[in-house]
């Protein structure tokens, strides 16, 4: 256990002085002795210690109960009361209050670490108590606005494939070839964003709960890479997309899945905020342990006030007007590299475009 700092409050100057060599002998430090409420609360905004001994009887205007509320409810500090009463009334008054153990005088050095002892590690399961129903409300949070996400997001393709498969199944006889062709496409293409809809929102979740088990497996990061930007090269008729890379073969072993959600929504992300088209590149650089991978676009850029909050769920740029999003593809970016153990980047100016570097070693460990 960590070397404690215990402030005593104590109205008694033999009583402070005796037990201040005894929370000594017993290794904790003593970062101050003060006689008065008032004191104690000037004393524990300048050292903030870990424990607070108090005594019930003051001097000055504040009792020692009315003391710790105050000390509890600004700085959330454990305390321990010291009284030479054990009467029920002054056990009711001090049981009001967030009290972590009570001494009554006098007490046995033994009695003093006993109590020391026990009320930092309630303390500590309290702490933890709060973390994790903070986590817990987090995620409930998350969840909630996942819920409402994929509310809008499925909206618009669930109502396509509906108005298209009707279009087929009243006048199907009547349909050219080639148009029917086409409302199969843009059914297609409906169901394959409803898909990665969820996919994100899945991986947030189980992301959030700790939940998320790799699969890594070897392949070559090159190939990989190549077949993604010809793929999205037929996707785009605005934009071309040129992929270098430093070597032709370079053999990783990784979780493919979970790489797809970082560069799909980066090479997506790229086009998307590019209106107007243009040249995206990447960059690969295949090192000893680890490749690097620079995705740079000359799209609307981001706000300077919106990187401070990019990998943030369900933030958005101010600048991106019309242009469709969740806010969540680079908050599940920033969880997939971090899985793999990497780092990710990015230098944008506004109107001026932006690049992603993602930097992931070769191998899970």
């Amino acid at each position: 256990m960590k070397q404690l700092k215990i402030l005593i409050v104590e109205d008694e100057l033999i009583a402070a002085e005796s037990l201040t060599l005894d929370l000594e002998k017993l290794g904790y430090q003593v970062c101050g002795v003060v006689n008065s409420g008032e004191k104690a609360i000037e004393k524990v905004n300048k050292s903030n210690p870990d424990l607070i001994l108090m005594d019930i009887m003051l001097k000055g205007k504040m009792d020692g109960i009315s003391t710790a509320q105050i000390i509890y409810s600004q700085h959330k500090v454990p305390i321990i009361y010291l009284s030479a009463y054990g009467d029920k009334e002054t056990l009711v008054k001090a049981k009001s209050t967030p009290v972590y153990g009570y001494l009554v005088k006098p007490y046995k050095i033994v009695d003093v670490n006993t109590t020391i002892t026990m009320a930092w590690a309630k303390y500590q399961e309290d702490l933890q108590r709060e973390a994790d129903l903070c986590a817990e409300k987090k995620i409930n949070q998350i969840k909630t606005q996942a819920l409402a996400t994929a509310s809008h997001d499925l909206r618009t393709p669930l109502t396509n494939i509906l108005g298209y498969t009707e279009l087929i199944r009243d006048y199907g006889d009547r349909i050219a070839p080639d148009k029917k062709e086409r409302y199969f496409n843009f059914i297609k293409s409906a169901v394959v964003k409803m898909t990665d809809s969820l996919e994100d929102l899945l991986l947030i979740s189980k992301a959030e709960e700790g939940k998320i088990t790799l699969y890594p497996q070897t392949f070559n990061i090159v190939e990989y890479l190549s077949i993604m930007v010809d793929e999205y090269n037929n996707l785009t008729e605005n934009h071309t997309i040129e992929l270098y890379s430093n070597q032709e073969n370079y053999q990783v072993y990784l979780d493919q899945k979970i790489l797809n959600h970082i560069f799909n929504n980066l090479l997506s992300n790229a086009i998307k905020y590019s209106p107007d088209g243009g040249r995206i590149t990447l960059n690969l650089f295949c090192e000893e342990k680890e490749f690097i991978l620079e995705i740079e676009d000359k799209g609307i850029g981001m706000p300077k006030d919106y990187q401070a909050k990019l990998f943030t769920l369900f933030e958005r740029g101010s600048n991106v007007g019309s242009i469709k999003g969740n806010g969540l593809g680079l908050s599940i970016v920033k969880k997939a590299v971090e899985l793999h153990g990497g780092k990710i980047e990015v230098k944008s100016k506004e109107n001026e475009g932006t690049k992603f570097t993602v930097k992931i070693p070769l191998s899970l460990q």
